[in-house]
């Protein structure tokens, strides 16, 4: 049943493709977000195309845009046409995976540790085609049965130091917050720093620093429960947030900038992540930036050369995957200094030491 479904799905996808022309419709199970590189592709002659499946929309202002981004970004330095299918159920992960590889896409990027169980299903019956999984697990390649999964794994433990940090010298009321998306290693991986900064910081700066337990929304597109999740905190007193929740994150900003409105100043933030986008939302004041461009561009290199596969690839500060995005006004230039210290303190492997 699940062959003929996607099969069924390969051919609304060709339809859908012929008669837009790859253009820009809305989301669902073929979104049809085509981006044409170069005619030549690889050095090789042959055009390579790279497909992404996501369950959040790549509108979404957060993670969904920031990983379609960065597989855009790396078709264009290596001359990969791509396309998308995005806002997918979980039901339908595998279905939407395998419609690409019918379509002989060359590599299948599934941004999420939740999509691992279609993954290694759709690898293993399609020997031939190669998959990233970002932020899959570090055993899971060697679970694929072909040795054609790669798990593209950014070190969740400093992606929550670099939030904790700021989070740490700017919170007031020593309380601060993060929302999650789904109960994954990763996200739990980025609480964990993101408590352990935020209190060591707030030690440091003679402040007792707490976080409030973590919530989970179990959807990445319930925007409606990150507005209900932040003002669930806001009222026990959470100042300073951070999330890894995609859309539900873009909800939490909303009632954090509704919240400040009311109050005629801006005294709750928000740390944004994975892309920079200070300026997005007024609460926010900083953003832990992620380059998952460069781990699908190595990818994409191994693609063409043949040796893909059977690895995790990690990436950190010190190899320049994951940086710092700029820092609000809202920042005061001695606290601004404090945090690059503290990221200095990162990068050369002193923090917490």
């Amino acid at each position: 049943m699940k062959k003929i479904f996607a099969l069924l799905l390969t051919l609304a996808m060709v339809l859908s493709l012929a008669a837009c022309g790859g253009g820009n419709s809305g989301g669902g199970a073929s979104s049809g977000n085509n981006t044409s590189a170069p005619a030549d592709g690889g050095g090789d002659g042959k055009t390579y195309k790279v497909a992404m499946i996501c369950d959040s929309s790549i509108s979404d202002g957060g993670w969904g845009m920031a990983c379609y981004n960065a597989m855009v970004d790396a078709a264009a330095k290596y001359g990969w046409e791509t396309e998308v299918s995005d806002s997918i159920a979980q039901s339908a992960y595998y279905e939407s995976i395998v419609a690409f590889c019918d379509l002989d896409y060359d590599l299948i990027y599934a941004p999420g540790n939740q999509y691992t169980d279609a993954i290694l299903q759709a690898a293993e019956e399609y020997p031939d085609i190669a998959f990233a999984l970002l932020n899959g697990g570090a055993d899971t390649p060697e679970k694929a049965a072909n040795q054609n999964v790669t798990s593209l794994l950014p070190n969740s433990q400093q992606v929550g130091w670099i939030a904790g940090i700021l989070a740490g010298l700017m919170t007031e009321t020593g309380k601060v917050a993060f929302i999650g998306g789904m109960e994954i290693d990763t996200t739990k991986g980025k609480y964990a720093g993101f408590v352990e900064s935020a209190e060591y910081v707030g030690q440091q700066e003679g402040k007792d620093v707490k976080a409030l337990d973590v919530v989970y929304s179990g959807d990445f597109s319930a925007s409606d429960k990150g507005i209900e999740f932040a003002k669930a905190m806001m009222d026990q007193g959470a100042d300073v947030f951070f999330g890894d929740a995609s859309a539900v994150d873009s909800g939490a900003r909303q009632a954090i900038d509704e919240a400040n409105a009311a109050a005629g100043a801006v005294k709750v933030y928000d740390i944004a992540q994975p892309g920079d986008f200070l300026g997005q939302n007024e609460c926010i004041i900083g953003s832990q930036v992620t380059d998952n461009s460069g781990l699908v561009g190595l990818c994409m290199e191994a693609v063409e050369a043949g040796t893909f596969g059977g690895e995790t690839i990690y990436g950190t500060m010190q190899n320049g995957v994951l940086s710092v995005g700029k820092l609000s006004d809202l920042v005061p230039a001695d606290v601004q200094e404090k945090y690059n210290g503290y990221i200095a303190q990162v990068m050369d492997g002193t923090f917490m030491q």
